[in-house]
């Protein structure tokens, strides 16, 4: 018997290149999406990461938990929990007791905390308006559609290596 893999078949070969290709841009994007993000809201003494909490925390429209918060923003816990504890020292979030679970509190914007937030918004809406007039809109929107396929296959409900 021969022991030797099949050799896959070029389009496969060029699939898997392309989604390598893929997840690359992703990460570099991520990258220059951080960097670009802690420029726009420095001057309010945030940074990304604190913004992008802040923004989980406002977009619910309810208090959250960490590892709600994380959920919501791709981030783990303990990264929600880390910002959300300079959160609180900066006096932008608040912390309250959970009903439903009495060691992980639920998170709510203070007044403070809630107009940062507006701030940043107006400066992220003048900056996605210049973005937005130099891309295609088909090109976002098949953007989208790509990266939440991605998202789709790497977050399966089935425990990893298994396939239904």
């Amino acid at each position: 018997m021969n022991s030797t893999r099949p050799t896959p078949r070029p389009r496969f070969a060029a699939d898997v290149a392309a989604l390598t290709d893929l997840t690359l841009t992703v990460f570099r994007t991520h990258g220059a999406l951080l960097q670009w993000g802690d420029k726009l809201v420095e001057p309010l003494g945030l940074s990304s990461a604190r913004w992008q909490m802040l923004g989980s925390i406002a977009l619910a429209e309810r208090p959250l938990t960490a590892p709600q918060i994380g959920d919501a923003m791709g981030v783990t816990r303990q990264g929600a929990q880390k910002q959300l504890n300079l959160l609180l020292e900066a006096g932008l979030v608040s912390s309250h007791a959970n009903p439903a679970h009495r060691r992980s509190p639920l998170y709510a914007l203070t007044p403070r905390g809630r107009q940062l937030y507006q701030r940043a918004e107006k400066l992220w809406a003048a900056r996605a308006a210049d973005l937005a007039a130099r891309i295609p809109p088909a090109q976002i929107r098949a953007a989208r559609a790509t990266l939440d396929s991605l998202l789709r296959q790497l977050t399966p409900t089935d425990p990893p290596g298994e396939t239904p």
